[in-house]
């Protein structure tokens, strides 16, 4: 079969947004460094595969993340290549702190990110900052971002879970999160890093937001594969009325800073769910295999989706 029977469930949103990391969030894990124009070609086989939003790079410090250090150069790239329009979709790119703001305005960025940890020890690990600190380094990003005319989402990893402080009560990552969100941003996305999280605490921690008075529209989930759960936890926050959903094409990457953070959620994989129960997403599923197997070619490894190996023949 190439495409899933559609059985439709109609406790379930009509539409959902995929909004794609590969190109970020999957290319940032490699072991060597993707060739710059593999990556551009990445990014337009992503958009040409119907994908909404497509999160293209990172302008953090090439000391901590060599694998994006041509964020510049990558932007500039996609905006020769012929037939490629770079307004057709939003392009967002991660900036830690103020010095990737800077770049991403001399840029003409119009989407950006911030990453924030849920957690003492992976705040730490991963900016060098306390949670409390980590707030203070966000809120003069967050705040010149939005003078620019920029939208930012907020990411908060390690909310299921973190592999130094073990489980993380419900209401520390409410917490962390809402004074994310409350800095300025758009969209708050909610990560089990390291892919701890199952169907009943995703709703917790859902239910927990909402009662802290963030609506299901301003939250996105971004689930890890590690424990074979992404697809089951996907479903719950579909119950739970969530409509956003971060994934990576074949998935690709993972986090540097938490060596348990295996694999994203495949993009394929959860399009393939979703076309089975009828819910859109404007997603070219054999279009986006086929990016899927080129990339694996270019990795020199096959992708982990087993949507890929079973629509490839892999």
């Amino acid at each position: 079969m190439r495409a899933p029977q559609v059985v439709r469930d109609e406790n379930l949103p009509d539409r959902v947004t995929i909004y794609e990391v590969g190109p970020r969030d999957g290319l940032q894990n490699e072991s060597t460094v993707v060739p710059l124009e593999t990556k551009a070609e990445f990014v337009r086989r992503l958009v040409a595969a119907g994908l909404p939003v497509v999160e293209a790079t990172s302008f953090v410090h090439p000391r901590w993340v060599p694998q994006l250090a041509d964020a510049a150069e990558l932007l500039d790239l996609l905006g020769d290549l012929e037939g490629f329009d770079v307004d057709a979709v939003p392009l967002p790119v991660l900036v830690p702190n103020e010095r990737g703001l800077d770049r991403a305005i001399e840029k003409g960025v119009r989407h950006v990110a911030i990453f924030g940890s849920a957690t003492e020890t992976f705040a730490q690990r991963n900016l060098n900052r306390s949670l409390d600190e980590q707030l203070a380094m966000f809120e003069p990003t967050v705040r010149r971002a939005r003078e620019a005319g920029m939208d930012v989402r907020a990411y908060v990893s390690m909310c299921f879970g973190d592999p130094w402080e073990g489980p993380v009560p419900v209401e520390q990552v409410v917490g962390v999160g809402k004074r994310l969100f409350d800095l300025g941003a758009s969209q708050l996305s909610l990560g089990d890093t390291i892919g701890v999280g199952t169907p009943g605490h995703v709703g917790a921690l859902l239910r927990g937001f909402n009662d802290a008075g963030l609506p299901n529209e301003s939250l996105a989930m971004h689930f890890h594969d590690t424990y074979g759960q992404a697809l089951s936890n996907t479903q719950a926050a579909l119950r739970a009325g969530v409509t956003t959903f971060d994934a990576s094409t074949g998935g690709l990457g993972g986090c540097p800073y938490a060596k348990s953070a295996t694999g994203n959620l495949a993009t394929e994989d959860l399009v393939w769910m979703l076309d089975g129960l009828g819910i859109e997403t404007g997603v070219d599923l054999e279009q986006l295999v086929e990016t899927s197997v080129w990339m694996a070619d270019q990795l020199g490894r096959p992708s982990p989706s087993r949507v890929v190996a079973a629509l490839s023949g892999a």
